[in-house]
């Protein structure tokens, strides 16, 4: 269990009135719509990237059979895929994925709306995938790419060698990676004429927009909280295993936090 821990310097946070909290608040308003500004142009960017046609023919494994890539789009033109860390020997998915995963399932409804759609990938076997999904309860659809070179080709699979001799080719550079698989988004899309383009991808850090729980976090007076832990996510942990729960209804548990 990761502890919670006090910070002084919150306990002693400037206090100030209410006139002077306004206009701090403005202040940091006009720094917000900046950074919203400077996000949409960001993202307009982002949809004038080059694509890159896919020539290979995948074969991924899913509830109704061999599917293709340009099958996953669904009737759609535009297909997330979210990397799931899941690899063929794991007993179960990456924690900080699943946190992801946790995200998904209420999103799948709008998604359509815009002629979009949302699954994961993971070169773990069809029947691991299956068994863990329904543990967590979730239902968007996720596929097994086992025993093709899918996560390879979107490097987010590596070698033992490559891990060895930190060659890991990960978020566009060669680095030290601590696992044989990593996170990531790629975004393909799919024309009149059945050809698919692999549109964008992101790794690492470029994926903390997916978490709704982060943005909350970001909010509190304590932020993540999670400068003194051994990394960023250690204190994240599958739904089913945090002590702590949130109360089942009502607004408010009887029970303390500890």
């Amino acid at each position: 269990m990761v502890e919670l821990t006090t910070n002084n310097a919150i306990e002693d946070h400037q206090v100030v009135s209410s006139g002077e909290w306004l206009a701090a608040r403005k202040e940091l308003l006009r720094k917000e719509k900046e950074f919203t500004r400077q996000r949409d142009q960001i993202s307009q960017l982002r949809r004038e990237l080059p694509w890159v046609k896919v020539a290979q023919e995948y074969i991924f494994h899913g509830p109704h059979g061999r599917r293709t890539l340009a099958d996953l789009f669904d009737g759609r033109s535009q297909l997330i895929v979210y990397h799931f860390m899941f690899g063929p020997e794991w007993a179960e998915g990456c924690p900080s994925c699943s946190m992801s995963g946790d995200h998904m399932d209420s999103t799948l409804a709008h998604l359509v709306q815009r002629d979009v759609t949302l699954m994961a990938v993971s070169r773990a076997p069809l029947d691991k995938i299956q068994a863990f999904q329904r543990r967590m309860g979730w239902s968007f659809p996720w596929v097994s790419s086992y025993g093709t070179d899918f996560n390879r080709d979107y490097h987010v699979s590596f070698t033992k060698e490559e891990m060895a001799n930190s060659k890991t080719y990960y978020n566009f550079g060669t680095r030290d990676f601590p696992a044989d698989e990593a996170p990531g988004l790629s975004v393909f899309y799919k024309d009149t004429r059945g050809d698919v383009f692999h549109t964008y991808s992101s790794y690492a850090r470029g994926l903390e927009w997916l978490l709704g729980a982060y943005s909350y976090l970001d909010l509190v007076p304590k932020g993540r909280d999670e400068g003194k832990l051994a990394y960023s996510m250690a204190w994240v942990r599958h739904h089913d295993r945090y002590e702590n729960k949130p109360a089942v209804s009502g607004c408010c548990s009887t029970e303390s936090h500890s």
